[in-house]
């Protein structure tokens, strides 16, 4: 990758977790602190601690969500942990300093859309190659140990508890009040980040694809390598291609992965589109050192 292709790449990167920091502010602080309601995951339980004891939000975010990003640094590299732990303390630091309004009362205006623009914080942030919540490099880590158990169902058990916890101390109506604002975030998520379900399959074609199946390979991704022929313009013209890559990931690992593969051949043609489930082969890659 060229000097100049990295240093854009940053600045993108830069800007896409500086507006996801101010987003998930504006949802945190702009609709639910008010009115007492939670998001799911680690955000959920920093909002439910706040409510229950003097200590404020923006301290309860670190100090739980930053063990989480010590444990994903081996499996997700120092850039992904730097980025992130960047990216939780500039929404701790917003949400104690930035005066967001309080926008409405309305209690379905505020779980709905403050659902939403945190969704739309965590995904602008993922984009960024950052994290906001450590929920799903805690369930990623917990389903590797466990052969039983996915992303999804540790994901889910996690929100289980933690509404029931919003019931049992905050009250019925604001935990009910608290999963809409959860699935209104999760839908955002979605439609933030392309393919931001539990795996995303990618193909890339390039020219060199020797040098990058080996970056691959090491990295302990699986690939299938596929032959093709490559085909343009209305008269049917086409051009040889001999190899096209195929491997199926994490979402919290296509950053890395794009950043592997720009760099070996800044004109690599890649796509990624969403998987519902896989079954087998090798999805996860071997833990940074």
């Amino acid at each position: 990758m060229t000097r100049q292709t990295s240093a854009f790449r940053i600045i993108k990167d830069t800007i896409f977790i500086v507006a996801g920091v101010l987003s998930a502010g504006m949802g945190i602080k702009g609709f639910l602190t008010s009115s007492h309601f939670i998001d799911g995951g680690v955000t959920g339980i920093s909002m439910l601690l706040a409510t229950l004891f003097s200590i404020p939000l923006p301290i309860w975010l670190l100090l739980i969500n930053l063990p989480f990003i010590g444990l994903g640094y081996r499996q997700f590299g120092r850039q992904f942990a730097i980025k992130s732990t960047l990216a939780i303390a500039g929404l701790s630091l917003s949400l104690a300093i930035i005066p967001y309004p309080d926008v409405t009362p309305d209690f379905l205006l505020t779980a709905v859309f403050g659902g939403f623009f945190i969704g739309a914080g965590i995904g602008l942030a993922m984009r960024g190659g950052a994290v906001l919540d450590g929920t799903e490099i805690a369930a990623l880590l917990i389903s590797r140990s466990s052969p039983i158990l996915k992303v999804s169902d540790v994901i889910l058990v996690l929100n289980v508890l933690i509404f029931g916890a919003a019931a049992f101390f905050l009250g019925i109506s604001p935990a009910l009040y608290s999963m809409i604002t959860y699935f209104a975030a999760s839908k955002t998520v979605d439609f933030v980040i392309h393919g931001i379900e539990e795996y995303t399959a990618i193909l890339i074609i390039s020219k060199t694809p020797d040098p990058i199946r080996e970056q691959i390979i090491a990295k302990g991704w699986g690939i299938t390598i596929l032959r093709g022929q490559g085909g343009y313009g209305k008269h049917g013209s086409h051009q040889d291609i001999d190899t096209v890559l195929y491997t199926v990931i994490t979402r919290l690992e296509i950053s890395r992965l794009r950043t592997i593969v720009l760099e070996l051949d800044p004109n690599a043609f890649i796509i990624q589109h969403s998987v519902d489930d896989v079954s087998g082969g090798k999805v996860k890659s071997l833990p940074m050192h």
